[in-house]
């Protein structure tokens, strides 16, 4: 019988709940169950039908036409319109740091309550990817349009779980949201009047929070938790040799997950090129990646995953030269030593702290005493960001691509997104060769000329390191054999769930 009720574990949580003014798999979980976008994506990138059940786009793809599915409502019973859609975008292009998903967007009509207009300055090659899943929340007008600024509108409580009554968020899609603790626990339950008859399948999820993967990992195998995803590969080889454990090596496969150092190039120790470059020269790739992660992830060397046709690896790699990295650091005005201080990310400690604690074994080398700094949890490593330029000088990261570099890439680059904030420009790199390469690649639709704009960016950061790129990072999942249907596509679980079922 298709029901019952999942219990997923998770290390990530974010400190809201709608996706459309923050980024993050944490946030992206719980949001996309609590709010529906316009449509799906399958495993081919290819839009599917959900809020939006048909569209039509012009011959010169500068206006996109779409069609809202009729009888669709909210949490609170008020039907889903064309005016919760371009307010939602709105929302989104005002707030969320992907700047890039919405901005060629100039302009939207709403001719009646089920048609949705979209009038572009130029074709958005990564559009469909941007109106999906993790990525375009559909919300309620009628709540959140109430005096907030459109750019203030992280702080409603419709995001933050905070409105009175029984409905402490009202959202659009499949689940709604009834007991969140970013702590402990989030509980959603079914909305019954879910616009696709019968669905969801479940009649809840349960998110338990577990800032330990290993502690995740031992739930996993006593059966406590019934899904779950990690980045550890230690913790995969575990699953690959349970029988009780489907694992999905490919779980999110659509977020191309970065794990690469960070600098703080608003520093005035890391501002110096001279600094970066000589400690690029002590850190060996090759290194981490065959002993640290025993061979199981794959060499990064730029600001793309390497499973995108637009990653470029004949860049400048920063081969171990030792000599090179003490010259470096003279003329830099630190042939006598320099002290540094290193975060990391909370995460697997292999991806991490392990990294952190490596690199400053290997600046010791050349005379550079690191500090490894530990933050109690993602919040609190975050708050870094809104410290000013002294608050960090480096850490370890990982940015994600989401789909499509005009989305994840662009965002912790351009010139126009340094700014106080979580997965927005934090290095405070500024270049506008690469502004220009970046925005003349977010409006080309023919791979060759995409690919070459793309390549040279990556040419260009690869030498000026706002990043030393490490690794591309795993994100694994597994779940219980008698859960059902559990979804395989460009987000994985960063969907809707509306298909899971419990079959025991």
């Amino acid at each position: 019988m298709r029901g019952g009720t999942l219990v997923m574990a998770t290390s990530q949580v974010g400190a809201g709940i709608n996706h459309g003014v923050a980024s993050g798999v944490g946030i992206g979980n719980v949001s996309s169950k609590i709010f529906a976008s316009l449509v799906h994506l399958d495993a081919n990138w290819d839009p599917q039908p959900y809020l939006a059940e048909s569209w039509d786009v012009s011959d010169d793809q500068m206006t996109v036409t779409l069609n809202l599915v009729d009888g669709a409502t909210f949490h609170d019973g008020m039907p889903i319109t064309s005016a919760d859609v371009k307010f939602s975008i709105e929302v989104v292009k005002n707030n969320h740091p992907f700047t890039g998903m919405w901005a060629p967007v100039n302009s939207i009509d709403t001719p009646d309550d089920l048609t949705v207009v979209l009038h572009l300055d130029n074709p958005h090659p990564a559009l469909w990817i941007a109106m999906s899943d993790v990525l375009m929340p559909i919300m309620p007008k009628h709540i959140m349009d109430d005096g907030t600024a459109i750019n203030d509108m992280k702080g409603h409580p419709n995001n933050t779980a905070a409105l009175e009554g029984d409905l402490i968020a009202v959202g659009s899609g499949p689940f709604r949201l009834t007991e969140w603790n970013n702590t402990e626990k989030i509980v959603m339950d079914a909305y019954e009047d879910f616009f696709i008859p019968g669905r969801p399948y479940l009649d809840s999820i349960i998110y338990v929070i577990t800032p330990n993967e290993d502690t995740m990992m031992l739930g996993l195998e006593s059966g406590e938790f019934d899904t779950g995803g990690y980045a550890s590969v230690t913790n995969a080889d575990k699953v690959a040799n349970n029988a009780n454990l489907v694992a999905n090596p490919d779980e999110l496969s659509g977020v191309g997950s970065l794990n690469h150092l960070q600098f703080n190039m608003a520093n005035d120790v890391i501002s110096d090129l001279r600094v970066r470059q000589a400690i690029a020269y002590t850190i060996d790739r090759d290194f981490i990646i065959n002993n640290l992660h025993q061979g199981q992830t794959s060499e990064l060397l730029g600001g793309i995953h390497p499973s995108s046709p637009f990653y470029n690896s004949n860049v400048e790699r920063y081969d171990v030269d030792l000599d090179k990295a003490r010259s470096l650091l003279a003329e830099a005005g630190y042939a006598d030593g320099l002290e540094l201080r290193i975060h990391y990310i909370p995460g697997p400690n292999e991806q991490q702290l392990y990294v952190a604690e490596y690199i400053a074994l290997a600046l010791a080398e050349v005379g550079v005493d690191v500090e490894v700094v530990q933050s109690a949890d993602l919040p609190s490593w975050a708050g870094m960001f809104f410290g000013g330029p002294d608050a960090w000088q480096m850490t370890m990261n990982a940015y994600f691509n989401w789909g499509d570099p005009v989305i994840g890439v662009q965002r912790a680059y351009v010139c126009a997104n340094i700014k106080p904030g979580v997965f927005v420009n934090n290095s405070a790199y500024c270049n506008e060769k690469v502004d220009e390469l970046l925005y003349a690649a977010a409006a080309e639709t023919g791979f060759d000329a995409r690919k070459a704009l793309y390549d040279e960016f990556q040419e260009i950061t690869a030498v000026e390191l706002p990043f030393y790129g490490i690794n591309a990072l795993p994100i694994y999942g597994a779940h219980q054999t008698y859960v059902m249907n559990m979804p395989l596509g460009t987000w994985g679980s960063l969907s809707g769930m509306e298909n899971v079922w419990i079959d025991k």
